[in-house]
């Protein structure tokens, strides 16, 4: 009898400790998700980042699912900064306890970096300066309007495109700033309408609205501007001999999508201002200075195993502005 009632007890002792088992199971919080960051998290993070990096309240912060990473500890984590024009993605490390965010900027030293941004760049169609089968290709992102491109042109042209002669080929892409410059879309839309018939129309379009911007912008009114503009692109079209009625028709028809597009792939490289521009890669903001496009133009030379010009002292480029085309 003794022997039975003590079997019961022990039986009873560990059905309760099974249950004290199951209770303490159920009651524990589940382990952190690899998806989805508690929410307390999330506002510190974004609370994080947005003092780091001083954004304005108008520019919203995203985050990304973590996901797994190479690094032991450690969750990868996307984070995009949304403005009411574009959005930046950014790549972080999160440790797993949810105390480290980290950056993360991975280089690949097994790619070429400047070829690399090269092949983001799409010049298919577009006219050019220079040498088709040079070795250096210069990619300039431009705004008609802007008055520092019209500084980094008059440098490039015709200065250094006669230095360099047949080494370098040069090529515009359309990166217009139409919150301060109300007339530059219009612009690049009507020398491309230009450029789609003779790439020659397109430079003299080019040389003389970066000679003349004041001759432009002092039209009255956003019309009078947009009709200066493309009676000037009328003017290059008789010139040159082109089809005048479809030159007419394009300008009328102000198909902006390849501006557009040329806008957008610019920001893919980091345009984010103009002139923007690229050396065969190498990335030079704002109107450097000649001597600084120099050591560019000839670094990318020798990488190309092309000898550079011998430099002689000249005279300052493109001091005279162009003169207006006549019928």
């Amino acid at each position: 009898m003794l022997r039975w009632f003590l079997l019961m007890m022990v039986r009873r002792a560990f059905f309760v400790l099974l249950l004290i088992c199951l209770g303490c199971s159920a009651q524990s919080p589940p382990p952190p998700s690899a998806s989805a960051p508690p929410s307390d998290i999330n506002r510190a993070i974004e609370r994080e980042v947005r003092v780091h990096y001083s954004l304005p309240p108008d520019v919203k912060v995203i985050l990304g699912p973590l996901r797994s990473s190479e690094f032991a500890s450690y969750d990868a984590l996307t984070v995009t900064f949304a403005s009411p024009n574009k959005k930046q993605d950014f790549e972080f490390l999160l440790s797993r306890d949810h105390k480290t965010l980290v950056r993360l900027t991975k280089l690949d030293l097994t790619t070429d970096p400047y070829a690399a941004i090269m092949t983001k760049i799409d010049v298919s169609g577009r006219p050019t300066r220079g040498n088709k089968d040079a070795k250096v290709t210069v990619v300039n992102y431009d705004d008609f309007e802007c008055p520092f491109c019209s500084r980094m042109h008059q440098t490039l042209f015709p200065g250094l495109f006669k230095e360099y002669g047949d080494r370098v080929l040069f090529i515009y892409k359309d990166y217009p700033l139409e919150e301060i410059h109300p007339w530059a879309v219009h612009a690049a839309v009507n020398a491309n309408c230009l450029g789609a018939q003779q790439g020659d129309a397109y430079w003299d379009y080019a040389d003389y609205l970066h000679g003349n911007q004041q001759a432009i912008s002092r039209e009255k009114g956003r019309d009078g501007q947009n009709a200066e503009l493309d009676k000037l692109a009328t003017l290059q079209a008789q010139k040159h001999n082109l089809d005048v009625a479809k030159l007419q028709a394009c300008v009328k028809a102000q198909d902006e999508k390849a501006v557009r597009a040329s806008m957008h792939e610019g920001e893919s490289v980091g345009v984010d201002a103009t002139p923007t521009m690229f050396v065969s890669g190498r990335k030079l903001d704002g109107a450097v200075p000649a001597d600084e496009v120099r050591l560019a133009l000839d670094q990318a030379l020798k990488d190309a195993g092309v000898a550079p010009p011998e430099h002689k002292p000249t005279a300052a480029e493109g001091k005279t502005p162009p003169a207006a085309p006549s019928k």
